[in-house]
């Protein structure tokens, strides 16, 4: 009996490898099935679309005139601050000012530029300088202007340079008076810029053409 069982177990064995053999000649005559190929960058990790847009750049430029620490007094001791007076124009007639406080100079910055884009004000600028002389008065400040010729330049500084060169104009005379404030300044060249008239107003106003009041 134990004979039997011993025959039976190697007759078994025997047929499982045969089918076994068959089962692998059968998958190697069988055509491979066609895998899509992968390429060894995209596994794991998503690509990335770089885009290349280009931000429109805005025509305004602005121009840090002063950053001034400020203290205040409260209850109980005295609260710092920063003062920040910027120049905001497009060098094509228009020009502002603005002037914030902040806790931070950044935020100072920030909140004087977006003060300056509010008070633009237009200037009239005849071919590259301005119209007719004029005084500009704010506070204890004053600033005079002057036409100038082609090639002069601007001749200001400080503050008053700044205003007028992001206005627009290319030749100038100026003198501040008064108060060295770059504030003062400032503010007293924008007045000074408010109160041009332009060519053809006057023109108007007296019945002329603007060849024959040139001339």
């Amino acid at each position: 009996m134990e004979n039997n069982e011993e025959l039976n177990v190697t007759e078994s064995v025997e047929a499982v490898e045969e089918v076994k053999a068959e089962e692998t000649v059968a998958q190697e005559e069988a055509p491979a099935e066609e895998k899509p190929a992968r390429s060894r960058k995209g596994r794991g990790r998503k690509q990335k679309i770089e885009t290349t847009e280009e931000k429109p750049q805005s025509e305004w430029t602005e121009t840090v005139v002063q950053i001034s620490r400020v203290t205040k007094v409260v209850k109980g001791g005295k609260k710092l601050s920063f003062r920040a007076i910027v120049i905001v124009g497009n060098k094509k007639g228009q020009v502002g000012i603005g002037c914030a406080k902040a806790s931070e100079v950044i935020i100072a910055i920030q909140k004087a530029i977006a003060d300056g884009r509010k008070n633009v004000i237009n200037v009239p600028i005849f071919k590259t300088t301005i119209p007719h002389p004029i005084t500009g008065k704010s506070g204890a400040g004053a600033v005079m202007l002057r036409p100038a010729s082609e090639g002069t330049g601007i001749i200001a500084g400080g503050a008053v340079r700044s205003v007028l060169e992001l206005a627009g104009i290319e030749n100038i005379l100026s003198k501040s008076l008064g108060s060295k404030s770059p504030l003062n300044a400032a503010n007293a060249t924008i007045e000074a810029l408010k109160a041009l008239t332009p060519f053809n107003e006057v023109a108007k106003k007296r019945g002329l053409t603007m060849a024959e009041l040139l001339n």
